[in-house]
């Protein structure tokens, strides 16, 4: 019996609807009891305005809310999912081939007038060929 006690000392407005509920059950009972025709109607009414103002008490109390967040929480859609994390797209990165240089030509020695018309013409070498390249297109570009 504790427990209620101390529920219902802080229920006040809802512990007054319910007061007003039981006044018009108790209303209908002696109209239906005494056969007084009047007093049904006065009864009925009383009565329904004590279930209306139930709700309306609990609310006033702080306890409707509660009511508010369970039935919110028991009727809502579950959230979605998140989608899926996208990949990010693997580029494929070639290591650059290593540039064979061209065979250069041998440089000329220093010559003075004197010795350019003494000398023998030199040989002429066949020049060099550079590697063949393939014609792979680079990465597209977007």
């Amino acid at each position: 019996m504790a427990p209620v006690r101390a529920l219902l000392r802080y229920l006040r407005y809802t512990k007054l609807a319910l007061w007003v509920f039981c006044l018009g059950m108790v209303a209908g009972f002696v109209a239906v009891v005494g056969e007084i025709a009047r007093l049904e109607r006065v009864a009925s009414i009383t009565m329904a305005l004590g279930l209306v103002l139930v709700p309306v008490g609990l609310f006033a109390d702080g306890h409707g809310f509660v009511a508010l967040r369970w039935l919110a929480r028991k009727f809502a859609r579950p959230a979605p999912a998140p989608p899926p994390a996208r990949r990010a797209a693997r580029r494929v990165v070639k290591k650059p081939q290593a540039a064979t240089k061209p065979a250069s030509k041998p440089r000329a020695a220093k010559t003075t007038p004197a010795k350019a018309a003494s000398a023998k013409p030199a040989a002429r070498q066949a020049p060099a060929r550079r590697p063949a390249v393939s014609a792979k297109p680079g990465p597209k570009r977007r």
